[in-house]
């Protein structure tokens, strides 16, 4: 299991309930300071990664994300 954190940097209020409903993300809350949510995925492959933030670019309102994956 490969486990990553996205922060998103998103003008609109409700952008961490709204990446919740995209199913590899396990957790999503809004933040305070440069990010505006961050998104907590869990997926099989390191590869999938780049799939569940092509999903988050395309929420409407998403201007940018960062991914850091975890390291064990």
């Amino acid at each position: 299991m490969v486990r990553a954190i996205i922060l998103v940097k998103s003008p609109k209020k409700l952008i961490a309930a709204r990446l919740r409903k995209i199913s590899s993300i396990v957790d999503s809350f809004p933040t305070s300071g440069q990010f505006d949510a961050v998104a907590i995925i869990d997926v099989k492959e390191l590869a999938e990664i780049k799939n569940v933030a092509t999903h988050i670019h395309m929420i409407s309102g998403v201007d940018r994300t960062e991914t850091m994956v975890e390291v064990q």
